[in-house]
């Protein structure tokens, strides 16, 4: 009997000390979710909109090269875009599309945009050559064919206000910078998209905030390739898209080139004069997502388990922990995570707000962390092991193909 009690006893003080382990790991997420609230809210604060230009007679002396690669864009905005680009009030403008050996009708498309717009080029590429991925050889391809002073590399998704390229223009002119980029306005459709993206938009706002991608004394360094401009010297300099030729996520690293050697660059928010609609499926998230994200961290294992860990016990557990210590009579401890659920939530609805989504879908941000914890393990999985990642019928990292350098 003493033996027995003895066991009872020794169980309930092990039990304690877990629910002590319990209660110490909710208040920390408690608290980082509260220290996230206060940064988010900071950030989205002096996120201020590019304002478009609203100058009279300005001077349009340098011509504007917009190129554009574009594969099977065919069931897309395709001719929405480019007409958008071709509409631009800033005249002395090409827009040199590169047709990245499309298998739909994509060509037919961009030839039938082309009689009624001389200014439109239209180039059939050829497919990359070794070394090389095929975004980047694509927008070499075009940049070769492209004839101004300043190249605007964008997607051929975005769509254009008639202001602009005059804008992005003017504003570089009046800062004196050698390249620019701008952020677009995202346009959702199915309920993934919803919930996804504008977390997605709030991992980017986290780990690069504007201020400091635009302080030349940080390292941090983010490009958008919706809209990346450059002075044709400065993308002569450093080699053009050579520099990112074997790197999926091209414009992270030129705005990282730019950075390095020391060129003004600055990174703006503009829903008002670009915007686009990323992705249409949850298939499309997952194979777009899967194709970044491993990139986006560098090829760095460590920041990817970190990157899973963190999201997983900081952002998908709080609500499932919550529930489960209530279920099992634990209201204390449910109460803790519950707790952190809510301010999760109210971390989020301004996000979401931001991003032109619905601010009730921060209530599931949980299911919408779990699929960007999901994605990141699947790009990190598939790259590392050699298997690669599909694109748009291309496959990208594989053993045979381009490798990129694992970090550890």
């Amino acid at each position: 009997m003493a033996e027995r009690a003895d066991l009872k006893e020794r169980m309930k003080r092990a039990d304690n000390r877990i629910m002590i382990i319990f209660a110490i790991f909710g208040i920390a997420v408690t608290a980082l979710w509260v220290a996230s609230l206060f940064w988010t809210l900071y950030l989205l604060r002096n996120l201020k909109p590019l304002k478009p230009y609203e100058g009279q007679g300005a001077n349009e002396s340098e011509q504007v090269s917009i190129i554009v690669p574009a594969r099977n864009e065919a069931n897309r905005v395709l001719e929405k875009s480019i007409l958008s680009m071709l509409s631009q009030d800033y005249k002395n403008l090409e827009v040199v599309v590169l047709n990245d050996c499309s298998t739909d009708n994509t060509e037919e498309i961009l030839r039938e945009i082309q009689k009624s717009n001389p200014r439109l080029v239209v180039v059939n590429g050829v497919e990359p050559e070794a070394g090389w991925l095929g975004k980047p050889f694509a927008l070499e391809q075009a940049f070769r064919h492209a004839r101004g002073e300043w190249i605007l590399a964008t997607d051929a998704d975005i769509i254009f206000s008639r202001n602009a390229v005059q804008t992005a223009v003017q504003y570089a002119k009046a800062k004196n910078l050698d390249a620019l980029t701008l952020a677009p306005k995202l346009i959702y459709g199915s309920f993934w998209e919803r919930l996804f993206l504008p977390i997605f938009a709030w991992f980017c706002l986290l780990a690069m905030p504007p201020h400091r991608v635009n302080d030349p004394k940080r390292k941090e360094a983010m490009g958008v390739g919706n809209f990346f401009m450059f002075r044709r010297s400065v993308l002569e300099k450093i080699g053009g898209f050579s520099a990112v030729k074997s790197d999926v996520a091209e414009d992270l690293r030129m705005a990282e080139v730019l950075k390095e050697q020391g060129f003004r660059f600055r990174m703006e928010y503009a829903p008002d004069l670009i915007q686009t609609r990323m992705y249409s499926t949850l298939k499309e998230i997952w194979e777009g997502f899967t194709k970044n994200l491993f990139s986006g961290l560098k090829f760095s294992v460590s920041k990817a388990i970190l990157s899973s860990f963190a999201i997983l016990f900081f952002g998908v557990m709080p609500i499932l922990l919550a529930f489960g210590f209530i279920f099992f009579g634990y209201k204390g401890l449910g109460s803790i995570f519950f707790i952190a659920y809510v301010f999760q939530v109210i971390t989020l609805v301004p996000v979401y707000l931001r991003w032109q989504g619905n601010p009730l879908y921060a209530l599931l941000s949980p299911l919408g962390l779990l699929l960007f914890l999901l994605i990141l393990v699947n790009s990190t999985f598939k790259i590392i092991s050699g298997d690669g990642v599909s694109w748009k019928e291309r496959k990208i990292y594989e053993k045979e193909g381009v490798r990129p350098i694992i970090r550890r």
